[in-house]
């Protein structure tokens, strides 16, 4: 059985042979018109999946060609009446389905030097394998199918989408001002800073939207990043801010770009960080996920419930 470190470092090595192999980031997916499209939900439970598991997922879909919202294990899949296709003579033994994580919390008492019984509390880290609905065979299943004739969503749906991506932003209260040619956080003035919304397309405006608002969250009021410590890094907050933003757009059904700009000097950052660190896109992905809950906390729109499966 993998230790704990051996697993974060076998997920690690994943996330880094696809951002090697690849110029398109994993947490980036093309936005179909589709209801069975967009953020990760376990078939069952209907929960999102989260922390490092959106990344494990996107990366997989990528490489097989999955495009369906919908997982489960096997034991799922069966019980609902379908069968999970024969792994393809292509793909690697034991690389059919995707390995994703849970972590739960142990409670172990222990007497310290002075005899006294005390609780220590820590997290236990285990894998278990998931498969895409379109890894499964079975006629009944293809409502949860990308593509199905009633999961296609028409003007007025796709307006409602940005619609409450900007009702999420106004519920935040952030102070975001108009103009110029920058998007930043000014964290001194606890301020945004954006260009006219005419500037953007019309979904890049809300991706580099909430690429900025995942920043404010930093402030010792809200979630308290300080960016002083060594663990903050530059580079770790700003993959924070990355994935948080993805993570709001991906629960909202707003479509995000798939290249970051400039995303070569930011790779190489990230990279390094992740080689030396193996916990390192963990606490990342754990960050963002609770940057993204804490903004949409605001919003009247209900948050979806996600699977528990946060790593730190």
């Amino acid at each position: 059985m993998p230790t704990q470190n051996q697993i974060r470092e076998s997920i690690t090595d994943q996330i880094t042979e696809s951002l090697n192999s690849s110029d398109l980031l994993p947490w980036r997916r093309p936005w179909a018109l589709d209801k069975n499209a967009g953020h990760p939900a376990n078939v069952v439970s209907k929960n999102g999946y989260r922390g490092i598991n959106p990344l494990l997922l996107a990366i997989s879909s990528m490489k097989h060609g999955f495009q369906s919202r919908h997982w489960g294990t096997f034991r799922q899949w069966k019980e609902l009446g379908g069968s999970v296709k024969r792994r393809p003579d292509d793909v690697e033994r034991g690389k059919w389905g995707t390995k994703i994580v849970f972590c739960r919390p142990v409670t172990k008492r222990e007497t310290d030097s002075n005899g006294e019984e005390r609780e220590d509390s820590y997290f236990l880290l285990k894998t278990y394998t998931v498969f895409c609905v379109d890894q499964v065979d079975g006629n009944h299943l293809d409502h949860l199918r990308v593509g199905h004739v009633d999961s296609q969503l028409n003007a007025e749906e796709v307006q409602e989408r940005f619609d409450k991506a900007d009702a999420a932003i106004e519920a935040t209260g952030a102070d975001i001002r108009h103009g110029g040619n920058v998007a930043a956080y000014d964290s001194s003035g606890d301020y945004i800073l954006l260009p006219h919304r005419h500037q953007f397309s019309h979904s890049a405006y809300y991706e580099t939207a909430f690429h900025e608002i995942s920043h404010w969250t930093e402030h010792p009021s809200r979630l308290n990043c300080d960016r002083s410590t060594s663990e903050n890094s530059y580079a770790f907050l700003e993959l924070r801010a990355e994935l948080g933003g993805c993570f709001i757009a991906a629960e909202l059904g707003v479509p995000t770009v798939e290249r970051l700009d400039n995303h070569a000097s930011y790779l190489k950052g990230w990279m390094k960080d992740m080689e030396d660190d193996p916990k390192f896109i963990f606490r990342a992905a754990t960050q963002a996920a609770k940057a993204a809950d804490f903004v949409l906390s605001f919003s009247s729109e209900p948050v979806e419930e996600r699977e528990p499966a946060i790593i730190i």
